[in-house]
């Protein structure tokens, strides 16, 4: 639409497309308002549209992706979760166990991490693993526990949901829905957690192209909920020996550029190696994302599970403040909660 369009010129576009059987979403920003059109309804006469007082172009979004696209909308997506904005000039880091283990570890790690400024609380409540007789969370109990360090740090939480059974048990608790690498393509809980309406944060599969991690998306957004991050965390190449997964640092450029949607990444699986997740969380924040998601342990030789990739609480300390300067000096803010 052209910035001066009126409400109305904006209805009467919104009524003509609708009444021949097309959703539409609206996206606006810098003045400017995009109608989106989904699903299968009339052939629309472009010419007809083009002409309808108000709008200024008309144009078929080529990519697969559409509710994804900066052809939808040209504008970053930005929304609140607690005291901070994803997707702003804000920069924000989750932190927190890979696996809650117990009340103890949960609230010494939800303190320490939220004095060293971190706005987000993770822990797996449920955990996927390779292995059946791994450790497979503790469930509603670890939940609960969740919400109880939420209580005593005001952090939310994010926490991994598994099937789209548990979506409306971990939606009680939690405050982000996970969706993990494992279950990036499981389209079931894709659709489950974009009807839940909460912000969801989508992991990129192991194997899985930037436009199988856009079209996963489509999926969510494709129910109204638009509170989505990406989430880069890795890919199996075939160099495996000296880092658990190769980190695509130029797949967070690449999003940044094609999607609005905003980029969280997550340098404790993409490396795997504690001693390399202050590199390649700067890497991260210098080449764009909007975030860090870094697993913490106050033992991590003693962890249940991930704990060779998972940073002590000092180390954790300590990079908050090295992340802090660099997302100062790439003009992002990192607020103080």
């Amino acid at each position: 639409m052209h910035p001066e369009a009126t409400i109305t010129e904006i209805d009467n576009v919104v009524a003509e497309v609708e009444g021949k059987g097309w959703q539409t979403h609206i996206s606006q920003g810098s003045g400017m308002t995009v109608i989106g059109l989904q699903g299968k309804g009339q052939p629309l006469d472009s010419f007809y549209i083009g002409q309808m007082p108000g709008v200024r172009d008309s144009m078929l979004v080529t990519a697969k992706f559409k509710l994804g696209s900066r052809v939808f909308r040209p504008e970053d997506t930005s929304f609140q979760i607690g005291d901070v904005t994803v997707g702003s000039d804000q920069f924000v880091v989750i932190g927190g166990p890979c696996s809650v283990e117990s009340r103890e570890q949960i609230l010494e790690i939800a303190q320490a991490i939220k004095k060293s400024g971190a706005h987000m609380l993770r822990g797996g409540a449920f955990k996927p693993r390779t292995s059946p007789y791994s450790f497979q969370g503790m469930g509603e109990e670890g939940l609960k526990l969740l919400a109880e360090a939420r209580e005593l740090t005001g952090l939310p939480i994010v926490t991994e949901v598994m099937s789209p059974t548990k979506v409306s048990l971990v939606s009680i608790y939690a405050d982000v829905l996970q969706v993990g690498a494992r279950n990036m393509q499981n389209y079931d809980l894709l659709n489950a957690v974009g009807r839940a309406h909460k912000p969801v944060l989508l992991k990129r599969g192991m194997s899985a192209t930037l436009a199988d991690l856009l079209m996963a998306a489509e999926y969510i957004l494709s129910h109204g909920n638009n509170r989505v991050m990406l989430c880069e965390r890795g890919i199996r190449t075939f160099d495996n020996k000296y880092a658990r997964n190769t980190f695509d640092v130029n797949g967070i450029a690449m999003l940044k550029e094609i999607t609005h949607l905003p980029v969280i990444a997550d340098p404790s699986h993409g490396v795997g190696v504690r001693r390399h997740v202050d590199a390649i969380s700067l890497a991260s924040v210098a080449v764009g994302a909007d975030g860090l998601i870094l697993e913490t342990h106050p033992n991590p030789e003693k962890s249940i599970s991930d704990g060779d990739q998972s940073l002590t609480l000092p180390q954790f300390d300590q990079l908050m403040g090295q992340v802090r300067a660099m997302a100062e000096a790439v003009d992002r803010t990192f607020p103080k909660i």
